[in-house]
Parts: structure tokens; C-alpha cells; sequence
């Protein structure tokens, strides 16, 4: 493990996938999930080169096809630490033989994780050095304590900064993006976190205003979440867990039958040659 602290606000982090495990404040009180493995033993896993699942697990480029899991490779592959001090630390991971049999493209993801008083700062940087443009997706996937320290499970509700008058998109059971949309349970610009909600998998939002919420008790306990370079959300646990999960993405899973090249799927986006992509997540902790 990694430690970064600022006094306040202290994370951990495995490289191994650069993978945020702990996150506590200056009276240790822990804010991620605890791993359970009988629900869910990930705690916040990166989403490279896709998010979510493709139709039979294809990544389908130039008329050749390349067997990729879901949610892509990254939360599997050691990543190099190429940078750290008491309160920052940068991860790097680069292509390879072994992930370009999965996915043929050169590129480098940067991870950088910074606390700040009560503030964890992450930032993924996507980098195209090749000579053609770098398809790809991002996305974020912690587990947040749920209930939060010293909070009623119950009392817990996600607040977004605008209202979201959109619905959801449905989630197949091979975990595709449905036609059909799903009714939301966002009330105005917020909802009450309750088990029910995620007896069909994930909410997810691919309209939505928001670039920032609030996690917890509002007059509570609580963790303001900033997403300004992701428009895609997904929300998810299992039921009975002790975790939800708190997803900003760039990007999502197939549309349900897609068979169309990578590049032309919805929620890729094109990075130019020698370009690249930023996505940050800041999380502060409010007591």
C-alpha cells in the first residue's frame, strides 16, 4: 500500500490496478467499503478502456475482434509509482503485448491521487502517443461507506447540485444498456438511498446536468463529490451491502445487440494523436 496524507485526511492506495482501499479522517474513521467478499471485495476499481460490458465481450476495431471483460483491464495490471511525497502519489500504467491482445492501441494512464485538509483530490490522465486517434472510455467505481461513520443508514440521501428531471437507462441482465429508459427516483434534485432501488442492478444516468453532488445525512455526515469532466453517473450496491458506489464516467456499456466498431460506440470518445484526456473525482469529507 501507498499512504498519502494531509493530517486531516489520510488514503491508502494499492498500485495494483491503482486502486483507492482506505480513506480516514484524523479519528480513523473509515469512509470506503471494507471489501466484503460476500457482496463485492472491490473498493474502487478503475474503468480503462471500457465501461461496463460489451455485447459477448467483443471489442470489435478495423474488422478484427478482441476478447475485453467488463469495465476493461486496468484494475488488474500492476501500475508503476512514478512520483511521491506525504500527500501525493502518481501511478502509470502502459500499453503492453498482454493488453494489446486486448485492446491494440499504445497509450498511458496517468493516475494521480493529492489530499488536501479534507479533500482527496484523484486524477486519471489519458495520453495518445500513436499517429491515429486513441479510442477510448473512463470511469470512476469507489465504495463509499454506506451508512457513513456516526449516520443512520437510513438517514442517507444523494443531492445533486442541479435538478435531474431525466430517467435512468435500463440495465439488461447481461448487463447492457437497455431501449427502453427506467423511471428515476430523483425528486427534484435529490432521492433517499434504500435498498429497493438497486433490485435490477445500477442506476444509470447518460443525461445528466449534474457535475457534482453530495453523499450522506445533509445535515449530517456527509461526502461532497465533484465530477467536473465526466457527464455519465452510475449508482450502484447490492442489496444489504455496506457500501454504494458513487460512479462518475465517461462512457458506459453497449447498447443491447450493438456489433458496430468500438470507435462508433455511444460513450467513446476519440483522443487526437499526441493529445490527451483529464478526468478528475474530488471527494471532501464532511463530519
Amino acid at each position: 500500500m501507498i499512504g498519502i496524507s494531509s493530517g486531516a485526511l489520510t488514503a491508502r492506495i494499492d498500485p495494483q490496478g491503482a486502486e483507492l482501499q482506505s480513506l480516514t479522517d484524523v479519528r480513523g474513521r473509515e469512509y470506503m467499503s471494507s471489501g466484503d467478499p460476500a457482496f463485492w471485495s472491490g473498493r474502487a476499481p478503475l474503468l480503462f478502456p471500457i465501461v461496463g460490458r460489451l455485447n459477448d465481450d467483443m471489442l470489435r476495431v478495423d474488422g478484427q475482434s478482441y476478447t475485453l471483460e467488463k469495465h476493461g483491464f486496468a484494475r488488474r495490471v500492476r501500475f508503476e509509482v512514478v512520483a511521491h511525497d506525504a500527500s501525493s502519489v502518481r501511478f502509470r500504467l502502459t500499453d503492453s503485448p498482454a493488453t494489446r491482445a486486448m485492446y491494440p492501441f499504445a497509450f498511458t494512464l496517468d493516475v494521480l491521487f493529492a489530499v488536501a485538509g479534507d479533500t482527496l483530490a484523484m486524477t486519471v490522465i489519458i495520453r495518445n502517443p500513436g499517429n491515429a486517434p486513441l479510442p477510448a472510455s473512463f470511469g470512476y467505481h469507489p465504495a463509499f461507506a454506506w451508512p457513513l461513520p456516526g449516520a443512520e443508514r437510513a438517514a442517507h440521501e444523494v443531492v445533486f447540485e442541479c435538478d435531474e428531471p431525466a430517467p435512468l437507462r435500463r440495465v439488461t441482465p447481461e448487463g447492457l444498456i437497455g431501449p427502453d429508459p427506467k423511471p428515476s427516483p430523483v425528486d427534484g434534485n435529490s432521492f433517499a438511498l434504500t435498498d429497493a432501488l438497486f433490485a435490477d442492478d445500477a442506476l444509470v444516468w447518460t443525461d445528466l446536468d449534474s457535475r457534482r453532488l453530495s453523499y450522506g445525512v445533509p445535515d449530517g455526515p456527509h461526502l461532497d463529490i465533484a465530477f467536473p469532466d465526466t457527464p455519465h453517473l452510475g449508482i450502484w450496491t447490492k442489496p444489504g451491502a455496506a457500501f454504494v458506489c458513487i460512479e462518475p464516467w465517461a462512457g458506459h456499456a453497449d447498447p443491447e445487440g450493438y456489433s458496430g466498431d468500438f470507435r462508433d460506440k455511444p460513450g467513446v470518445m476519440g483522443i487526437a494523436p499526441g493529445a490527451a484526456r483529464s478526468f478528475r473525482m474530488d471527494v471532501t469529507v464532511r463530519t
